[in-house]
C-alpha cells in the first residue's frame, strides 16, 4: 500500500493552504475592482441629479441679493428721489435729471458710474440738514407708492425658499442703507447692506461714511457680514444682474445672475452659473433692452425733458 500512497490524496501543508487562500483573494479582489470600475462608469454616464436648493436646516448658508434690477426694476434712488420731488425737497430741473438717468438706467440695462455718482451727490445735498427719522419714515410712504409694485415675483420666490429653508436673506447695494432697510424689512428680509450718510445728532451732514457699497466694496462687505454671522461662504448663495457685482458673485458657492448685463451673461455662461431673467421683454442681441420696460421708461424721461424745455421757452 505504501507504494500507492503517491494516488491516495494528502492534506496540503499550512503553507501550501496560505497560498491558495492568497490566490483566491487576489482573484476575487480584482473581480471586485472590475465591478466597482463599472459600477462607477454607469455613474458617470447616468444624468447628474441635481442636489436640492437651498439646503433646509443649513445654518452657515446664507443668501445675498442686489436691489437695482435684481429685486426691483429700475434703481431704489431713483424712485427715492422721485417720491422726495413730490414732496419738494427739490426743483423741477433735478426731477429731469433723475428722470433722464433712470431712463437710460432702464434702456442700457446698466449701471453708468459717471450717472450713479452724480445722482449720489444730488442725493446727498437734498438730504443734507434734514433728520435720518424724517427720511425714514418718508421712505415708507415712497415704497408704497413707487416701489412695492417694482418687485420681480421671480427673484422674491428665490429670496423666499432661502426664507423657508431657515436662511438669512440680505440685500446688497449702493442704495442708501435706509432705503435698503425699509425693502429688505417690507420683504420680510433679514436685513440690509447699504451705502452710509454721515451723520451727526440724527442729521445729515451731506457726507459719505467711506464710499459708496459698489463692486468690490459689496464683496468686502459680505465678507465681513459672512465673518460676523459665521456663515460658509462656499455654501451661500448670491444673485444680480451687472457685471460689477462679479467680485460678491464670485464669493459665494452659488452665484445666480438675474436679469444679467450683456457682460454679466457671457461671464456667467463661461463659468456655468445659472441664469434667470424675469423681464417681459427679451433683450436685444446687441444692445441689452428690455422692451417694455426700456420704452416706458425712455418715454418717461423724454416728456420730462420736453416739458421742462416747454416751460423755460
Amino acid at each position: 500500500m505504501a507504494a500507492l500512497g503517491w494516488l491516495t490524496p494528502r492534506r496540503r501543508s499550512a503553507t501550501a493552504r496560505s497560498v491558495l487562500a492568497g490566490e483566491a483573494a487576489a482573484e476575487a479582489a480584482r473581480k471586485s475592482s472590475q465591478t466597482i470600475e463599472a459600477l462607477e462608469a454607469q455613474e458617470l454616464t447616468a444624468p447628474a441629479v441635481e442636489r436640492e436648493f437651498p439646503v433646509a436646516g443649513d445654518e452657515r448658508a446664507a443668501a445675498f441679493f442686489d436691489l437695482d434690477n435684481t429685486v426691483m426694476q429700475g434703481a431704489a434712488i431713483f424712485h427715492f428721489g422721485r417720491g422726495l420731488y413730490k414732496r419738494k425737497f427739490f426743483q423741477r430741473r433735478e426731477l429731469a435729471r433723475f428722470a433722464w438717468q433712470q431712463a437710460w438706467f432702464r434702456l442700457a440695462g446698466v449701471e453708468d458710474p459717471e450717472h450713479m455718482q452724480d445722482v449720489r451727490e444730488s442725493a446727498l445735498s437734498i438730504v443734507q440738514g434734514h433728520r435720518v427719522s424724517e427720511l425714514m419714515s418718508i421712505g415708507e410712504e415712497i415704497y408704497d407708492e413707487y416701489m412695492a409694485d417694482r418687485i420681480w415675483p421671480g427673484t422674491r420666490a428665490l429670496a423666499q425658499a432661502h426664507l423657508d429653508a431657515g436662511q438669512k436673506v440680505w440685500l446688497v447695494t449702493a442704495a442708501p442703507v435706509e432705503t435698503a432697510t425699509i425693502i429688505a424689512r417690507r420683504l420680510g428680509l433679514t436685513g440690509a447692506l447699504g451705502t452710509v450718510a454721515e451723520s451727526v445728532d440724527g442729521v445729515y451732514t451731506g457726507k459719505l461714511v467711506g464710499e459708496p457699497l459698489h463692486g468690490p466694496a459689496k464683496a468686502e462687505a459680505v465678507r465681513a457680514l459672512a465673518a460676523a454671522e459665521g456663515l460658509d461662504l462656499s455654501r451661500c448663495a448670491a444673485y444680480s444682474d451687472s457685471h460689477n457685482d462679479i467680485p460678491m458673485l464670485s464669493l459665494v458657492g452659488h452665484p445666480y445672475a438675474i436679469n444679467p448685463d450683456t457682460k454679466l451673461r457671457k461671464h456667467a455662461r463661461q463659468r456655468d452659473w445659472r441664469l434667470r431673467d424675469y423681464r417681459t421683454g427679451r433683450k436685444a442681441a446687441k444692445v441689452g433692452i428690455p422692451a417694455a420696460a426700456g420704452v416706458g421708461a425712455l418715454a418717461g424721461g423724454t416728456a420730462a425733458a420736453v416739458a421742462l424745455h416747454r416751460r423755460r421757452r
